[in-house]
């Protein structure tokens, strides 16, 4: 397998090396991959909504997510010794 970009193929290099094993499996596992992950995240996204929807899970406002990361980063930065 050669590569225009060097530093992919010396990735590509890397992993045939470690792995032991060729190029075609390489190919199959990241052609795989390029379908699984969007299917996962689907269903993750999918499940999810149905847990709001059932009421399982409260949503949190976005006013909340961000007072939460102030509080937090306020006590990180005290913490430190800096304010």
């Amino acid at each position: 397998m050669c590569l225009n970009n060097p530093e992919i193929q010396a990735k590509i290099d890397c992993w045939l090396t470690e792995t032991g094993r060729g190029p075609d499996e390489l190919i199959e596992d990241a052609v795989a991959a390029y379908f699984e992950e969007p299917t996962q995240t689907r269903e993750m996204l999918s499940n999810r909504y149905d847990d709001l929807k059932s009421g399982r899970v409260k949503p949190i406002s976005g006013d909340e997510v961000a007072a939460h990361f102030r509080a937090k980063s306020a006590a990180r930065r005290s913490s430190h010794g800096r304010k």
